[in-house]
Order: C-alpha cells, then structure tokens, then sequence
C-alpha cells in the first residue's frame, strides 16, 4: 500500500490508502478499495470526546466525524479499555423465569418424543391391520365401514 493523499476531516489530518495491487487488476474490473488510516490523536480524541460526555454514544460521534464502519469506533474503544462507554444489553426477568423457560423447554422436548412414539405406534397398528385384513381377505375401508359402529364386546351389566 502507498499513501494517495492526505485528507482531512473535521480539523483533523487522515491518511487515505490506495491498495498497491488495484491497477494490475484493472483488467478484471477489481474497483480499488480506499483504506481511511485514523492517526492515533484522532482515535484518542474521539474515544476521549465519548468519555467526556461531548457525544451521547458512539454512534454519535461516528456520524460527527464520518466514520464509517459499524464497529470502528467501537473497536477503539475496546482496544483503550474503555469497555464503560460500551452500550450494554441488559435482559430483565424474574427470578423464576429462567427456571422456567428451562422447564417448558424439556417439556417440549419430552412432548416430541412422545409425538414421535405415537407416530410410530399408529404406523405399525396401519401395518397390522393391513396384515390382518389380507389374511381375512376383506378389504382396510370394508371392514372400517363395518367396525365403525360395531363394539367387540358387550357392556357389562344390563346388556
């Protein structure tokens, strides 16, 4: 890399990188990518403007001094170990929902299981039937239409 130019952003100098490599390439159609070096005044700057309170967040001053990257700035301030300014997410729940939400999902699992067991039993009771049917030699749909309001035994008692 070489440096194309020297620029500047809001009062302060940036060095602006062409890849070395870009113009061998331009046969292919590579477009040349434009690397933007921050001095480290400036990132101690923007991390200490954050610090200080000049910026409401990080997003803030990217857009201030037109930074562009999404984690940039963020990324700085890391590496200075300002992990204070960080946006922090914070998940709020009751003591026992966690708990809970452990428990409904075993429950879930425990329900599949059992789904698939079901599936599994009513596969082979189709199988069976079938089976017993051609012994017969009556047809699944004759003998459900003639099963369906048919019991096998008598009720108890009164009968």
């Amino acid at each position: 890399m070489f440096v194309d130019r020297i620029g500047q952003r809001n009062g302060c100098l940036v060095l602006i990188s062409v890849d070395a490599l870009a113009p061998l390439f331009s046969r292919f159609s590579v477009s040349q990518r434009i690397l933007i070096r921050y001095g480290v005044a400036f990132r101690q700057q923007v991390v200490n403007e954050i610090e200080t309170g000049q910026f409401d967040s990080i997003e803030a001053a990217r857009n201030h001094y037109l930074i562009g990257g999404f984690d940039t700035v963020a990324n700085r301030v890391r590496k200075m170990v300002k992990n204070h300014l960080l946006p922090r997410r914070v998940r709020v729940e009751p003591v026992d929902e966690a708990g809970r939400v452990r428990e409904l999902q075993k429950q879930v699992r425990h329900l599949e299981q059992m789904l698939g067991r079901t599936q599994t039993d009513n596969l082979l009771n189709q199988s069976f039937l079938k089976l017993a049917c051609a012994q017969l030699g009556v047809e699944v749909e004759t003998f459900r239409k003639k099963s369906a309001g048919a019991r096998s035994t008598t009720p108890r008692g009164g009968g």
